[in-house]
């Protein structure tokens, strides 16, 4: 009897504390008031970075004089379709496509930005920044295409009903956030980071098969930084390490949002860890800080407490509070309910206000549930009819996305050079600000600023100049001497006039290593392997 006793106190010592890692009290009742306050900043932010790095490029690329015109494209696409334009091109740029108009748009999400960093009326400036950022999308054609541009317009399109509609809402006196909404949140994040990891697996990349992706990645990501060259250089067994862990955290670790508390904090560490890593080693705009962000949403206002300074988490115990009467109040179809829209003790209303909008939060939630459900879906099995028209009806609007980077890995680097020439035998280099062009030059940091006509660069390099015609656009701008195109580069070799003649060759770029990076401290070597457009003169155009 004394040894069965000694046993039970002996395991009971080793499974507590790991119950205690593991699970959650079972008397928690968790509060986010202040994890949505720091969700909303941190969105903020990420708008913010993403209106200013595209404000700055926007006259070249789809101003009047840019590469691709806003207004040509709208008018084009109208007289194609007529009034179905304004249902597959939702713009604001339909009122107006003057160059004013765009900076004013562009410039108006920065400003409102800010107002959401502040905290000024966080509902009603999320569906203005949606909405802004809708119509740079649909004007900005080919440039504003990228999954980090559509996961930002996703995320703030769910946060417009997680967010407070309230003026100037203060901490202590915010409604409670509907754990919907919040749940959806983590959703979209599970579904990025799930299927970033299947679709490597499905494509049947053999890179990714064979755990070698990442001898390539570094060196041929749209833009290296200096520390993908020494990324580059590890030893195979710490990348193929590498991509095991990846994987772990892609496909794995992406369950843990949906665990208990202890759990969940492991995921967001290794979530937010797998970014940090990215980051340090790659340009990928802002998209990797959006995803931290959205990792924000697995920790609670116990998780803050315990980090942040008291000034700001005093704020915290009266609302955490009210949530936790809510939680012990709210059974059967009430508690139900307030799940979707929750009762606020600090504002009451009338009941049958309330209970409209519960049930129109309700079913908003399960359609936007069972649309986003989809695209994992498809993954796998193909679609109902009804779900596929479903998808197509909402695919204007850019809200309910698939994602994957890199299902299938590259495994050589093509660049394209323009070049001019006055005399049609010496070639002079235009110079790109941050793709690789020079191969003395090093490589740099430019996230989590976007330049978009380089990162183009790099796709059109993996394709013909017949499926992006936007690069012949580029080159006949050049011969134009347009300044808001050639504020897009680093260095125009004709400064006086534009060249008589312009070309674009392909050349592949490897990086070099130890030993061929001396004597003259190359970071790239390359060789010349094709023209790739025909050359373009004056007169031709």
């Amino acid at each position: 009897m004394v040894n069965r006793y000694a046993f039970t106190r002996t395991l009971s010592s080793i499974l507590n504390p790991l119950s205690s890692i593991f699970a959650s009290s079972p008397h928690a009742v968790s509060s986010h008031h202040l994890t949505r306050w720091l969700f909303l900043r941190g969105l903020g932010l990420v708008y913010f970075t993403a209106f200013v790095s595209l404000w700055v490029q926007l006259s070249g690329l789809i101003g009047s004089r840019g590469i691709l015109p806003a207004a040509d494209f709208l008018t084009a696409v109208y007289s194609q379709l007529g009034a179905q334009s304004y249902y597959y091109l939702p713009t604001l740029f339909w009122l107006n496509t003057s160059d004013t108009f765009l900076h004013l748009v562009c410039g108006g999400g920065a400003l409102l930005s800010l107002l959401l960093i502040v905290g000024i009326a966080p509902g009603p400036i999320l569906l203005l920044l949606w909405a802004f950022y809708l119509s740079l999308m649909v004007g900005g054609q080919d440039f504003l295409a990228f999954q980090w541009d559509n996961l930002l317009l996703e995320t703030g399109f769910l946060a417009i009903f997680f967010a407070p509609w309230q003026f100037w809402p203060k901490l202590i006196h915010e409604s409670p956030p509907a754990p919907v909404w919040l749940w959806l949140l983590r959703w979209l994040l599970f579904k990025l980071m799930f299927s970033s990891g299947a679709v490597k697996l499905l494509s049947g990349d053999p890179t990714w098969r064979d755990l070698t992706a990442l001898n390539y990645h570094y060196e041929t990501q749209p833009l290296p930084a200096w520390t993908s060259w020494y990324a580059h250089q590890l030893p195979a067994w710490f990348q193929k390490s590498s991509v095991v862990g990846m994987f772990v955290i892609e496909l794995i670790v992406p369950f843990l949002i949906f665990a208990p508390r202890r759990l969940r904090f492991i995921g967001c560490a290794a979530l937010v860890a797998l970014q940090l890593f990215i980051i340090l080693t790659g340009n990928f705009a802002f998209f990797n800080w959006l995803t931290i962000v959205l990792c924000l949403l697995l920790l609670d206002d116990a998780f803050w407490r315990r980090w942040l300074p008291h000034r700001l988490t005093a704020q915290i115990p009266n609302a955490f509070s009210a949530s936790a009467e809510i939680g012990r109040g709210s059974h059967g179809w009430n508690g139900f309910l307030a799940w979707f829209y929750p009762l606020d003790p600090a504002n009451p209303r009338p009941i049958l206000l309330v209970r409209m909008q519960q049930i129109l939060s309700l079913a908003l939630a399960v359609l936007i549930f069972l649309l986003s459900s989809a695209h994992l879906v498809r993954l796998v099995a193909p679609l109902p009819r009804p779900v596929q028209q479903a998808l197509v009806w909402i695919a204007p609007f850019r809200s309910i996305n698939s994602y994957g980077l890199f299902a299938v890995m590259t495994t050589t680097r093509p660049e394209i050079i323009i070049e001019g020439s006055n005399d049609g035998e010496s070639w002079q280099a235009y110079e790109f600000k941050w793709k690789p062009g020079d191969p003395l030059r090093r490589p740099t940091f430019v996230a989590p600023h976007q330049p978009r006509l380089d990162w183009q660069m790099w796709f059109a390099a993996l394709d013909t100049y017949q499926n992006n015609p936007w690069l012949i656009n580029l080159m006949l701008r050049l011969l134009e001497g347009s300044p808001e195109v050639l504020a897009l580069l680093d260095h125009n070799p004709f400064p006086d006039a534009p060249p008589r003649t312009i070309r674009a060759m392909l050349y592949l770029y490897r990086f070099t290593d130890f030993n061929t990076a001396q004597p003259n401290s190359a970071w790239w070597q390359r060789e010349q392997r094709l023209q790739y457009a025909p050359v373009l003169s004056r007169a031709s155009q």
